[in-house]
């Protein structure tokens, strides 16, 4: 576990509310999951991997208030079984955070259609079925919130991630669309673009595109980007968690259909 101080401003604030979060089992993912519960939500971590299990004890232990959903959330019937658990859990939803997400790193003439088409699977089409699964639980909240994971990709492509780069601008438009259908409903959708975080993904693209791009020493690359960044340091997991409790907080009760940058100023718009 984290210190989150995003979770202390909002102590209590949650208190009642009910979070499901997908990729939820390690990294930002699990990170995002224990703001919410330190904050007062019951929280749902959902996540293909069974190590969800555990991420979920751990939090128990610390008196949160905190299940998992072992799914994989390109899969339709698994995706609806975790919704119908959070169902049977706490009777309904409050804030759904479509966190999970995977990257591949290949030249274009080496990309498969099936590699293209995993990528958007789980990044872009999983988090419509969770959306669409959500829709109507939201609804019947007071207060309902959809948060999506975009990227720094999701702003601008960058090289050999023509599939990844696709697929987080995907989840730009598909939340634009949904923060126009779902207002009336009072459901506000906002997505998230965060930058280099300190999670496994960022180690498996240091060494990719390391050798891909260049000689690189492991740690090189890595190093090289995070210091082309404003603040001269990565992301924690933390400090992701921190805007989406504000995001789905009271304060955050007038912005819908946005793209919020968390990346310590790689990208300024």
């Amino acid at each position: 576990m984290t210190d989150q101080i995003g979770s202390k401003i909002f102590q209590g604030h949650f208190k009642g509310r009910r979070a499901l979060v997908t990729g939820g089992g390690s990294g930002i993912g699990l990170g995002i999951g224990q703001a919410f519960a330190e904050a007062g939500a019951s929280v749902l971590l959902v996540d293909r991997s069974p190590k969800v299990a555990d991420s979920a004890a751990v939090l128990r232990e610390a008196g949160y208030d905190v299940e998992h959903a072992l799914a994989d959330v390109a899969n339709e019937e698994q995706v609806k079984g975790a919704f119908a658990r959070i169902l049977d859990l706490w009777g309904g939803l409050d804030i759904l955070v479509n966190n999970a997400g995977i990257i591949t790193i290949s030249n274009l003439e080496d990309l498969s259609v099936e590699e293209f088409n995993k990528v958007l699977n789980v990044n872009t089409t999983a988090v419509f079925l969770c959306c669409r699964e959500a829709a109507p639980l939201l609804k019947a909240s007071n207060n309902g919130v959809i948060l999506n994971a975009s990227s720094g990709q999701g702003r601008q492509g960058f090289i050999f991630t023509p599939h990844y780069a696709a697929s987080k601008f995907g989840v730009i438009g598909l939340s634009q669309s949904l923060a126009k259908e779902l207002a009336p409903s009072g459901i506000r959708v906002n997505s998230y673009c965060p930058g280099i975080v300190k999670t496994e993904m960022w180690e498996y693209n240091d060494h990719e595109w390391g050798s891909r791009l260049g000689n690189y020493k492991p740690g090189e690359l890595i190093q090289e980007w995070i210091d082309g960044i404003p603040l001269k340091r990565p992301a924690e997991a933390s400090d992701v968690a921190n805007l989406l409790l504000f995001l789905a907080s009271d304060a955050g009760s007038y912005i819908t259909g946005q793209a919020i940058n968390i990346d310590g100023g790689m990208f300024m718009n």
